[in-house]
């Protein structure tokens, strides 16, 4: 079988950083977006502040820049929804606070938020920006404030400024200082991540992904490996 079945000591020791730095009470939700600049950018920006999932709501699916996404795609999942409710009423069950971006009478500048607490920002579509539904669903509208003829910024733009002020407050609240994440959702990441190969067989076959242990070894019983070197065999033929 020609996939590997380790990944380096330095490769192991640098996602579980990464890992150990991940934030899943901070995320976006997008609505309707559609132009793929603007995701991928976005998305490039996520995994920067150490977002672990996005959430969006779009009638199809842009795709990424890969120029743009610079690989960022394959280390911030996303999670997609039927309609803009369904995303706020998921991110609630979480206990998120739900901002909007939204210029109203009622909006307050984003940096007045306390982004310490588990918190979901939804960021509206290029042109016409979040719907009244989203609006309607969300705790707080916020805005970015701006001195110019021009009231808007690019929504990678805007993404990218709450997400660091979001950052800077957890920073200073010591939340990076502590692995936020759970063990599963880390020994997800590190078979996806560092045996791409393994990984489509396990898809492919409905099996379950083994543990990877702390040398960066796939720890699985004797069934396990039979059934992915079967797997290998035939998609070889």
């Amino acid at each position: 079988m020609s996939a590997e079945v380790f990944m380096s000591p330095e490769r192991y020791a640098r996602i579980r950083h990464f890992l150990s730095l991940r934030q899943p009470s901070l995320t976006l939700c997008l609505e309707q977006l559609n132009k793929p600049h603007n995701v991928s950018a976005i998305v490039r920006s996520c995994d920067a502040v150490g977002v672990y999932e996005v959430h969006a709501v779009w009638d199809e699916k842009p795709q990424f820049r890969k120029s743009t996404a610079m690989g960022s795609e394959n280390w911030v999942y996303t999670k997609e929804h039927a309609c803009i409710e369904d995303a706020v009423g998921h991110l609630k069950t979480q206990n998120m606070q739900v901002l909007v971006t939204n210029l109203s009478d009622n909006a307050v500048d984003f940096r007045e938020i306390d982004y310490s607490q588990p918190t979901a920002i939804i960021l509206g579509q290029e042109k016409y920006g979040a719907t009244q539904a989203a609006v309607v669903a969300a705790d707080h509208d916020i805005v970015i404030p701006m001195v110019g003829m021009v009231q808007s910024l690019n929504v990678s733009v805007a993404a990218a400024l709450i997400l660091y002020e979001a950052q800077r407050q957890r920073q200073l609240a010591g939340m990076y200082n502590t692995q936020q994440l759970t063990e599963q959702a880390c020994q997800k990441m590190l078979f996806e991540s560092g045996f791409p190969k393994l990984r489509a067989i396990c898809d492919r076959k409905g099996l379950a992904y083994p543990h990877i242990d702390i040398t960066g070894h796939i720890d699985a019983n004797e069934n396990w490996w039979k059934e992915v070197q079967l797997n290998s065999i035939r998609s070889d033929r």
